[in-house]
């Protein structure tokens, strides 16, 4: 039990347990203990430092309740708050940090949860609850990764709830593991010959050949789509050598990044000249470095669509997303000996999901010895 410091002079005390606030007081030689259930925050210690003034006059004036229940804390609108309200207030406060597509995934469980649950309160849905939803919605037609990251959202969403004094406890922390999902094999990057296959070909043909620094720049950064589309000149130093990532245009919006954690990159020689033959004297720092044909930021769906699939078809190479151009870079600087925590610093990783997504090459994995 870590304990805190009393909150004021008098007979009782705040303390943190396991990072909950409980007051705990002596009356009449008793021993007196009461669980507040919130987490440890400058809010929510002002709301047990008013609990106990309360208590302490009633002990002073000789209306203190033995059984502790005129002390309980009674959750605002509890009662009232349907599942699918607090959901939309976890969605509210969510939009401010998200961008649109995770925002999509957060409506589409809603839909969920107001065909379970109904017009049912949140104080009714206790771990049984809770376990019957998630039978229910791994019956359904969605893919276990799907299923077991909404069961997520629904555990962010209560925790949430608890900090917000709106929920007492969370029935959902255990429901996400109830979800196997099976192993999947990780997609083969690309080779180098494929790469430099795959530059060329843009390079040569005419409809397309506008997307090559694209192409180029994404299998040499290993940025996220959204990073590299939404990259602007004042990211960029004087020199091209280094850029700073911290935000991402997707669907139109600029947004912080995916990791919501900003980097800074130095680039090959090969990038820095390519973005010094791109940079104009008179181009404007807040001018988009990679353009659609027409000089719109380029539609990356669009893009994955036409181009993209075109020229692999062409090339007789196997479809894999644009996307997977980061995984090509994860895995070929892995094989070439990088250090994974550098890797993981350049792409805004942790070297554990580095590891676990994108580590896909042959020589990147542990070897059985000779024995």
């Amino acid at each position: 039990m870590a304990n805190a410091a009393r909150a004021k002079k008098g007979t009782v005390s705040v303390t943190s347990d396991r990072d909950r606030l409980r007051l705990g007081w002596r009356y009449k030689g008793e021993r007196y203990f009461l669980f507040i259930g919130l987490p440890d925050t400058v809010t929510n210690r002002r709301v047990a430092e008013a609990k106990a003034s309360q208590i302490e006059l009633d002990m002073m004036s000789g209306h203190f309740d033995p059984t502790l229940r005129a002390y309980k804390l009674q959750l605002p609108n509890r009662s009232q708050l349907t599942v699918t309200g607090l959901f939309n207030k976890f969605i509210q406060h969510k939009s401010k940090t998200v961008v649109s597509a995770t925002l999509d995934k957060y409506r589409g469980l809603l839909n969920y949860l107001e065909e379970f649950f109904k017009t049912r309160s949140v104080a009714e849905v206790s771990v049984a609850e809770a376990e019957k939803f998630t039978s229910w919605y791994d019956s359904q037609d969605l893919s276990k990764v799907v299923i077991r990251e909404r069961l997520g959202l629904l555990k962010a969403c209560w925790e949430w709830g608890i900090e917000q004094a709106l929920v007492e406890s969370n029935p959902w922390v255990d429901m996400p593991l109830r979800i196997k999902v099976p192993p999947k094999q990780m997609p083969k990057p690309f080779t180098e010959a494929e790469i430099k296959s795959i530059v060329e070909a843009f390079k040569a043909n005419r409809y397309y050949r506008h997307y090559v620094n694209f192409v180029e720049f994404r299998f040499g950064s290993g940025c996220h789509t959204g990073e590299i589309v939404g990259l602007r000149w004042k990211h960029i130093s004087e020199d091209c050598s280094t850029i700073w990532i911290g935000e991402a245009l997707v669907k139109g919006k600029q947004k912080a990044t995916k990791t919501n954690r900003s980097r800074y990159i130095t680039l090959t020689p090969k990038l820095q000249k390519m973005l010094q033959g791109l940079r104009r004297a008179d181009s404007d720092p807040n001018d988009l470095v990679f353009k659609g044909p027409k000089g719109a930021p380029i539609d990356a769906k669009n893009f994955a669509q036409r181009g993209w699939q075109k020229i692999l078809t062409k090339l007789g190479i196997d479809y894999q997303r644009p996307y997977n151009t980061r995984h090509a870079l994860i895995s070929h600087a892995l094989d070439k000996g990088m250090n994974p925590v550098e890797v993981a610093q350049l792409t805004g990783h942790d070297v554990q999901t580095l590891y676990r997504n994108y580590a896909g090459n042959v020589n990147s994995r542990p070897r059985l010895p000779e024995i």
